[in-house]
This record gives structure tokens, C-alpha cells and sequence, in this order.
């Protein structure tokens, strides 16, 4: 994600709407991309996307620049998907997550590698898709997600661990993990 105009931010804290629509416009598809990742559901991810910049809405005017837009508001959007788990609005099964269809949004990405993805804690999928699917150096994965550098080095390393586990599991079985 391109990193915004600092103007812009600034316009956007000061009610400016059409730069707080520029904001959105630029960073919604890569928040809503994070989610589905994090959540394994698209309109779950959708729907925490608008959270997200409701919450960035009102927060605007506490963003101090001292740390990068996208750090902010990728924690914000982990915060907000941390919520909704929470309040046990989504239960994650391996099973839906092979047998939903996939839309045209999903066609990069294929039903194993989202089930693969779907069968990690949301902890290590969450340090594993900021890491290895936004290319998020590990200081700022460890910045939106609120814990030490070595703690995402360890959840991307054991996520990486479990990914390869899954996939030899299914080799082994002759059948793969598709059904």
C-alpha cells in the first residue's frame, strides 16, 4: 500500500471529506484484502472494512505521524477483526472454507491455499498474511499487530511450519485436502 499524502491526512483530521474519500478510495481494497485474509469470509471482511474506516473516521484527528498511515490503520482494521471474532459472530470451519465457491475476486488465490490459510489460529494467519502476503517488514507487522518483533518472527515461522504440515498431510493421504 502507498503511503498517502501527509496534506491529505491532514485535510482528512480536519473534516475535510473529500480527502477523507481519497483515503478511503486508496487504502479500502488492501484493508478489505487484509481482512479476508484474517477472517476467511468475504463479506465478514467487507463489512469489518467499513468498521475499520468508521473507526479511522473518528480517530483521524488523534494520528500524530509518528508512526506510518498504513501501520495505523492496518491495527486499526486488526482491532476491529479482533472485535468481531470476539463477539463470536463468525465460527471458522476448514470444511466451509473448501466447499464455499469461489467468486472472480478469489480466482488468485486457490481453494487449498485458502484452506490452508482457514486452518491457522487467527493469530499466526494474521502475522503469517501481513508478512508473506502484504510483504509487511517484520517491524511493522509487530507495530499493527501490538506485539515484539520476535513474537512475529515466531508466528510467521510456525505458521509457515503448520502451512507445510498441511500440505504433506494431504499429499500423504493421496487425496489432497479438497474433499
Amino acid at each position: 500500500m502507498e503511503e498517502p499524502d501527509p496534506n491529505v491526512i491532514r485535510a482528512a483530521a480536519a473534516g475535510d471529506q473529500d480527502a477523507f474519500t481519497t483515503l478511503v478510495r486508496a487504502a479500502q481494497p488492501h484493508v478489505w484484502r487484509f481482512l479476508r485474509h484474517v477472517l476467511d469470509d468475504e463479506e465478514l471482511a467487507a463489512d469489518v472494512t467499513q468498521e475499520t474506516f468508521i473507526r479511522v473516521h473518528r480517530a483521524l484527528g488523534g494520528f500524530r505521524h509518528q508512526a506510518r498511515f498504513s501501520t495505523w490503520l492496518f491495527r486499526i482494521a486488526r482491532n476491529a477483526a479482533l472485535d468481531e471474532q470476539r463477539r463470536g459472530a463468525r465460527r471458522q470451519k476448514l470444511d466451509a472454507a473448501i466447499a464455499r465457491p469461489r467468486s472472480a475476486s478469489d480466482a488468485s488465490l486457490g481453494t487449498e491455499v485458502r484452506a490452508a490459510l482457514a486452518s491457522l489460529s487467527p493469530l499466526l494467519r494474521e502475522a503469517f498474511v501481513l508478512v508473506e502476503v502484504f510483504g509487511q517488514p517484520y517491524k511493522e507487522a509487530a507495530e499493527v499487530l501490538g506485539v515484539p518483533i520476535g513474537t512475529v518472527k515466531s508466528r510467521v515461522f510456525r505458521a509457515r511450519l503448520e502451512l507445510v504440515n498441511w500440505f504433506n498431510e494431504g499429499e500423504a493421504s493421496g487425496s489432497g485436502h479438497s474433499g
